[in-house]
């Protein structure tokens, strides 16, 4: 930068040597502030697009190169931005998005694996699955107390679907339970058998206030359909929630059963009065009195197959719980065969729940299987 000629509009005055005009070394002097100072001016000015310059570069090169490679296999976007617009904050601070986003998606984001919905949502629908039926008195979605339902009155089974919104299947359900099966309209034919594999397990019965429930911990699973289910609790209603050929039995036993997807099997045991049943007879002798009360029972003394009758066959159809939140998708086998227990047997429980059967409800047009 040359250094300016000095000022003539102005009088002469004394310059910093003490002559009235500038020597030369004064105005190389002069030349130079003014220099440094404008050159000050300049690099500020400047600094913050220097700064960035080199990001820029990197990001434009890494892109580049992205648009080169097979975008099926693109997995991870790099990128690199202001500090300044982060201050102190760190990778963990970055903002997140999912991978795939698309083209609108903010040049700050991280992106993620992709999780689908149904994926993410699985295990808890598991677990609501599985709080359902080992608590039926209380619904897993609800917030606070579930609504008080019975099976009778104005919180009976033609109500319980205006109780509480996450009831809505009850009433509105196009698959639900119990039904009543007629041979003549059922789909005969050869079927499967059902491979049980119960042990001596522990046991804890429960009056839940609905019915006797028993909670089974152990290795008792059932495969069917090329699909295994564990066993998670027995309990009992009277009488019979299903009815065949239009009979209803005195009462019915129903295993609830869970894959490891979540999805619920059930295997109803028909009963009948006749001689006494063992394994109802260990379960009696430990039935809590009081609602909410539970009573654990000696170690390995339960063994379902006691329960179960020497002919497996059943008739099969996909429907619901029978107790709100009346959640379907639940695959139904009911045993052809009855057992029996003790008229003594069936007045202990009555005495204590005379009626909790939800009726039969309507089959929209599903297809029952009748094992042969």
């Amino acid at each position: 930068m040359p250094c300016p000629k000095p000022l003539t509009l102005l009088p002469a005055q004394p310059n910093l040597f003490g002559s009235a005009t500038p020597s030369p070394a004064g105005a190389a002097w002069l030349c130079a502030c003014l220099y440094a100072c404008v050159l000050a001016l300049v690099c500020a000015w400047q600094a913050p697009a220097r700064a960035a310059e080199p990001a820029a570069k990197v990001k434009e090169e890494v892109k580049k190169g992205l648009d080169k490679a097979d975008v099926a296999k693109r997995n991870l976007q790099l990128v690199v931005m202001d500090k300044s617009k982060y201050p102190a904050s760190g990778m963990g601070a970055l903002p997140v998005t999912r991978a795939g986003a698309g083209a609108g998606a903010a040049s700050g984001a991280v992106p993620v694996p992709a999780v689908s919905a149904r994926a993410a949502k699985e295990p808890a629908l598991q677990a609501r699955a599985k709080a359902a039926v080992m608590a039926q008195d209380a619904h897993p979605e609800s917030h606070g107390h579930a609504a008080h339902w019975s099976y009778g009155g104005e919180h009976g089974p033609s109500h319980w679907g205006n109780l509480q919104p996450s009831y809505a299947a009850c009433a509105n359900g196009k698959r639900q339970s119990p039904i009543h099966i007629e041979d003549q309209n059922t789909l005969q034919g050869p079927a499967e058998p059902i491979q049980i594999n119960y042990q001596p397990s522990n046991a804890t019965v429960v009056n839940n206030g609905h019915t006797i429930q028993v909670n089974v911990s152990g290795n008792n699973s059932i495969t069917v359909r090329g699909t295994a289910y564990q066993l998670l609790q027995f309990h009992f209603h009277h009488p019979s929630e299903e009815q065949i050929n239009s009979r209803r039995f005195t009462m019915v036993a129903h295993l609830v059963h869970q894959s490891a997807q979540g999805q619920l099997a059930v295997i109803a045991v028909l009963l009948g009065a006749g001689q006494a049943n063992t394994l109802i007879h260990q379960v009696w002798t430990y039935m809590p009195l009081d609602h909410d009360d539970k009573v654990n029972m000696p170690p390995g003394l339960l063994n379902l197959s006691e329960l179960l009758p020497k002919d497996q066959r059943y008739y099969q159809f996909m429907g619901s719980l029978t107790t709100p939140p009346c959640s379907e998708n639940v695959l139904w086998m009911v045993l052809k065969e009855p057992m029996t227990l003790s008229p003594e047997q069936i007045r202990l429980f009555a005495q204590m729940f005379p009626n909790n059967a939800r009726p039969v409800q309507p089959l929209h047009g599903r297809v029952v299987r009748n094992a042969q």
